[in-house]
C-alpha cells in the first residue's frame, strides 16, 4: 500500500489523522504505518454504537455439568480414552499467551513473570511442566518414549519477539521444540470515545489484540491450520498462561469429551460465593453458553435446580476443548464484538506521550465464550479449584501471585 492508497483507506472512514506526523518519519517508519493502515480492519469501530456488552442475552437456562463424584467413578476409562487419543497425536494444545505484565509491574511478556520465592519459577515454566505431567503418563501407559503434545503459543504482536527469544534462552524447558509453534494474534484498533484511532507513537497506530475468540482465525492466517491436518489432530485443548496449576491435554477431561461425543468441554469450578466474579455455564436458547459475572441478574444468581442447589453454581476457568472440525464450520461466522472501556496510552495533539490513569477509549474483542455458544454441544467438567485454578490477574491480594504461591505449595510446587 503506497501513501495514496492509505490516505483513501483512512479518508473513506474519517481517520485520517493516523498520518498526521507521516511526514516526520524515515523510511522504514514510513513503511511500517502503510502497512499497519493495510492490515488493520477498522471496521470494528462501527461497534461502539452498540454499548460496552453488546447484544442482550437470550433465554437462559441451566445446563447439565459432570461433577465430581461421576469423573472419579469413571475416572479410569475417561483417562485410558484420553490417552488413547494423545499416544496418536489426535490431541494438540493452544496457550493464549499475548498478554503483558503491566499488572504485576513487569514490561515483559505475562509469560515470563518468576513466581519463585528461593529459585526462578517461571510462569510458562509451570505450564510447560504440567504438559510434562500429562506426557509422562502417556509414554508410561503406552510403553513408548516418543510421545509430545503439539504445543502451539499465540503471541501477541507485542510480546512476540520476546517469548520466542526467551522460550530459546531457556531451551523450551526441555520440551521438545520441534513440536511447538509460535504464531500471532490479529489487532485490533484502540479509539478515543468518539470512535477516532489513537497513535501511540508518530509512525503507529495504537492497536490490541483481537479478544481470545481470536485464537483459531489467527492460528488459521499463520496458515498452520495444514499442520493440524497433517498431524492428526482432532482436539485443541485452549488455555490461559495466567493459571498456574491448570492440568493442559488433561486425558480425563479429553476422554470424557470424546465419550459424550461433544463438540467442546469447558473445565469449571464451584464458584466460592453467588456473586463471584466468574463466567458460569448455561444454556442460551438451546446451545451452550456462559454468563459473565456482570450479566447476572439476581434471578440467575439465586435460582435452585430440582435438588435444591444453585442452578448456575459452575464457573469457567478458561480451559476448553474444541473438536476441530467444530471450529472450522464457525470460521466463516461472525462473532458478537465486546467494546470495553480500557485506559490506553497515545499521543495528544502536540505529539506527546500520555498514560492516562483512568478508562479513556475503547478496545474490541472477540470472546471464547461466543465461541462455545456457536457449538452444538459443551461438555462442563468440574474440577477441584485448589487443584487446578489458581489464576494469576494482580501483583498482591485475590488471584494474584501472592495467592498462586500459596496454592502451588499447597499442591507439593517448590518455589
Amino acid at each position: 500500500m503506497n501513501y495514496n492508497e492509505a490516505y483513501d483507506k483512512l479518508d473513506r472512514i474519517g481517520q485520517t489523522q493516523l498520518l498526521k506526523y507521516y511526514e516526520e518519519l524515515d523510511q522504514a517508519q514510513k513503511e511500517a504505518l502503510l502497512k499497519q493502515i493495510d492490515e488493520t480492519d477498522f471496521s470494528v469501530i462501527d461497534y461502539i454504537s452498540q454499548g460496552e456488552h453488546g447484544a442482550k442475552k437470550g433465554v437462559i437456562t441451566p445446563l447439565e455439568c459432570m461433577e465430581l463424584p461421576e469423573i472419579e467413578a469413571n475416572k479410569e476409562r475417561y483417562t485410558q480414552i484420553g490417552i488413547d487419543a494423545i499416544a496418536h497425536n489426535k490431541v494438540g494444545a493452544v496457550l493464549l499467551a499475548g498478554g503483558m505484565g503491566t499488572r504485576l509491574g513487569s514490561d515483559n511478556p505475562k509469560g515470563m513473570y518468576d513466581i519463585g520465592l528461593t529459585h526462578e519459577v517461571f510462569i510458562f515454566e509451570r505450564l510447560i511442566e504440567n504438559t510434562f505431567d500429562v506426557i509422562r503418563a502417556a509414554n508410561e501407559a503406552t510403553g513408548r518414549d516418543d510421545i509430545w503434545i503439539p504445543f502451539y503459543i499465540m503471541t501477541s504482536e507485542k510480546n512476540n519477539d520476546a517469548t520466542i527469544a526467551f522460550f530459546e534462552e531457556k531451551n523450551y524447558f526441555g520440551y521438545n521444540k520441534d513440536h511447538v509453534y509460535f504464531f500471532k494474534q490479529d489487532m485490533a484498533p484502540a479509539t478515543d470515545r468518539d470512535g477516532k484511532v489513537y497513535l501511540e507513537g508518530k509512525g503507529r497506530i495504537a492497536t490490541s489484540p483481537n479478544g481470545n475468540a481470536g485464537w483459531f482465525k489467527s492460528l488459521v492466517n499463520a496458515g498452520l491450520l495444514d499442520g493440524v491436518h497433517e498431524q492428526g489432530i482432532e482436539y485443541l485443548n485452549i488455555f490461559a498462561v495466567d493459571n498456574v496449576l491448570q492440568r493442559i491435554a488433561d486425558p480425563a477431561f479429553v476422554g470424557a469429551c470424546i465419550e459424550r461425543g461433544v463438540e467442546a468441554g469447558a473445565k469449571v469450578v464451584a464458584k466460592a460465593a453467588p456473586d463471584e466474579a466468574i463466567g458460569v455455564m448455561c444454556l442460551e436458547d438451546g446451545r451452550p453458553s456462559i454468563v459473565e459475572y456482570y450479566e447476572m441478574t439476581d434471578e440467575i444468581m439465586h435460582a435452585k435446580n430440582d435438588k435444591g442447589m444453585p442452578a448456575y453454581r459452575f464457573g469457567v476457568i478458561l480451559n476448553y476443548l474444541f473438536k476441530v472440525s467444530a471450529l472450522e464450520e464457525i470460521l466463516s461466522k461472525d462473532l458478537p464484538m465486546h467494546v470495553v472501556e480500557k485506559m490506553i496510552p497515545h499521543l495528544d495533539e502536540n505529539g506527546e506521550l500520555i498514560k492516562p490513569d483512568k478508562p479513556n477509549g475503547f478496545k474490541f474483542e472477540q470472546l471464547v465464550l461466543d465461541m462455545i455458544h456457536q457449538m452444538r454441544s459443551c461438555l462442563p467438567y468440574e474440577v477441584v479449584r485448589e487443584r487446578e485454578f489458581a489464576p494469576i490477574k494482580n501483583k498482591t491480594g485475590i488471584d494474584s501471585v501472592e495467592s498462586a504461591r500459596e496454592l502451588c505449595k499447597k499442591n507439593g510446587i517448590e518455589l
